[in-house]
C-alpha cells in the first residue's frame, strides 16, 4: 500500500491538512502550521509533490490528485471523531 506508506510519513498528513479547502501556503507559513522542522518539512513536500498530491505553484497547495485523497480522508476522520466521543478523548 503506497498510499499509506507515504501518508504514515511523520508531518505528512499534516502537510495535507493544513493545504485542505483551497489553501496557498508559503513554505515558511505552511512550516509554521504544520510545526515540523525545515528539513522534515523540505523532505515530505518533495515526496508529496513526486506523488502529485501536492502543487507548488504560487507556494504549496492540493494538486486535483491531493484534493481527491483529501474527500477520500473524510469518512476516516468522520470515525475518528465519533471513536474519540465514544472513549471519551
Amino acid at each position: 500500500m503506497a498510499a499509506l506508506d507515504l501518508l504514515g510519513r511523520r508531518g505528512a498528513l499534516r502537510i495535507l491538512w493544513e493545504l485542505r479547502e483551497g489553501r496557498v501556503l508559503t513554505f515558511r507559513a505552511l512550516q509554521a502550521a504544520a510545526e515540523l522542522p525545515p528539513g522534515t518539512l523540505n523532505k515530505r513536500l518533495a515526496e508529496l509533490r513526486a506523488a502529485d498530491v501536492v502543487a507548488a505553484e504560487g507556494g504549496y497547495r492540493l494538486s486535483p490528485r491531493g484534493t481527491d485523497l483529501i474527500v477520500a480522508l473524510w469518512p476516516l476522520l468522520r470515525w475518528s471523531d465519533e471513536w474519540a466521543s465514544a472513549i471519551g478523548l
